[in-house]
C-alpha cells in the first residue's frame, strides 16, 4: 500500500466522522480509494465500517461499504451482511443496493458465502443473508 493511498484512507475517515464535512468532497475521495482497487485497504476499511457500525453511523456504514463492496467484491459479502444486519434506523438503500449487485455479479460465489450466514447463529445475520439469497439467480 502506498503512502498516498495510506492518507487517503486516512482522509476519508476523517471526513465520515466530520458531520460538517462537505458530502461530495467525501463521495470524490470514496470513489478514488474504491477505484483504486488496493485489497491491501480492506482490513482497516473493515475495521473502520465496524466502529462506524458500532458508533450508529449509518452514514459511515453506507460509504464504507460501497467502497468496500468495489475493492473486495463478492468475498465482501460476509462483512456487508454482518454490518447490515445491525438496525441504525435508516433504510439502509445504498448498503442494501451493494449487497444485491455483488449477489448478482457472481450468483455461485454469494450462494456458497450466503448459505452458512442464514444458517447462523446470530438471528439478524441470518435474515439478511435469507433475504441477500432471494437475489441468488436460480
Amino acid at each position: 500500500m502506498t503512502d498516498m493511498t495510506d492518507d487517503a484512507l486516512d482522509r476519508l475517515f476523517t471526513l465520515v466522522d466530520d458531520l460538517d464535512a462537505d458530502v461530495d468532497a467525501t463521495i470524490d475521495l470514496a470513489d478514488e480509494i474504491a477505484a483504486s482497487g488496493d485489497t491491501a485497504l480492506l482490513p482497516r476499511l473493515e475495521a473502520r465500517l465496524d466502529r462506524c457500525v458500532g458508533e450508529r453511523n449509518s452514514y459511515a456504514r453506507e460509504l464504507l461499504g460501497g467502497v468496500i463492496a468495489a475493492i473486495g467484491g463478492v468475498a465482501s459479502l460476509p462483512v456487508l451482511l454482518r454490518a447490515s444486519a445491525v438496525d441504525l434506523g435508516d433504510d439502509q438503500d445504498g448498503l442494501a443496493a451493494e449487497i444485491v449487485d455483488l449477489v448478482h455479479a457472481d450468483p455461485a460465489a454469494a450462494r456458497a458465502l450466503l448459505g452458512p450466514l442464514a444458517k447462523g447463529g446470530d438471528p439478524a445475520v441470518r435474515d439478511r443473508a435469507e433475504w441477500a439469497l432471494r437475489f441468488v439467480p436460480s
